[in-house]
């Protein structure tokens, strides 16, 4: 797909602060060594991308490595399968909070959610939203679309309106699958600009990286960062190139 083709009236992507601005780099896997941490950290930095997603026994080193960079240090609550009580949740998400998080994402207790409690998941996270609100971060609710049918993401997209969340995210990539683009339609059409989408799962070349813009997210996870963001670098010096040529040769004339 040419990134210059749009699927829907979006704003084109015509800087690399469009697209790096777009990405939340992802340093999640329960393999990663510090070391791993470390580098994917400065990696961020180097690209400058809006977020590092650690997992919450890196949020000190995050901090202290991404300060003043302008990346912001995202973590998670009830991660990755959102089983966890209400209240070790909401622990977790306010000792993050203190120990200088931005941005913070709840993963959906699924199994609650089969079951249709959904007043519970209300509860939790219109508590979480309130909590990252008093200290002016992002809240963040992962779905984990590949365990719930079509009528429970519409229910859950609602939850998240009432509960003015910041983000609805598809999956944790720790599920059977990651974003999908009927997922991401049906998501919009609920959440419409009330609350903006993060594609998660998938998303390792530019072409993914337009697809899921395309298709109206405002953030999406990746660990191709480095791949993603070069190729886009390489497209704007050769449409710069093009500039120059076409400058050169109308002057010519």
């Amino acid at each position: 797909m040419d990134p210059n083709i749009e699927q829907e009236a979006r704003p084109a992507l015509e800087t690399y602060e469009d697209l790096a601005r777009l990405m939340e780099h992802s340093l999640t896997r329960p393999d990663l060594s510090e070391e791993d941490v470390i580098a994917g950290l400065w990696l961020a930095r180097e690209y400058r991308v809006a977020a590092a997603l650690v997992r919450p026994c890196d949020v000190d080193l995050a901090v202290r490595t991404l300060d003043g960079s302008g990346v912001a240090v995202a973590s998670v609550a009830g991660f990755p399968h959102g089983s966890s009580n209400t209240a070790t949740k909401l622990y977790e998400g306010r000792d993050l909070l203190r120990r200088g998080a931005k941005e913070i994402s709840l993963v959906v207790n699924v199994g609650k959610m089969i079951s249709r409690q959904f007043q519970h998941i209300e509860t939790e996270i219109l508590q979480m939203s309130e909590s990252c609100h008093q200290e002016g971060a992002l809240c963040k609710v992962i779905f984990e679309n590949g365990y719930l049918a079509d009528d429970l993401k519409v229910i859950l997209c609602r939850i998240c309106k009432r509960c003015e969340v910041d983000f609805a995210e598809t999956s944790t990539c720790f599920a059977p699958t990651g974003y999908t683009l009927p997922d991401l339609a049906l998501m919009k059409s609920i959440l419409k600009d009330r609350v903006k989408m993060k594609a998660s799962g998938g998303v390792r070349t530019l072409e993914r990286a337009f697809e899921v813009y395309n298709a109206g997210c405002d953030r999406f996870g990746a660990t191709a960062t480095a791949v993603i963001l070069e190729d886009w670098k390489r497209i704007l010096a050769e449409r710069e190139a093009e500039k120059k040529r076409a400058a050169a040769q109308a002057q010519a004339t």
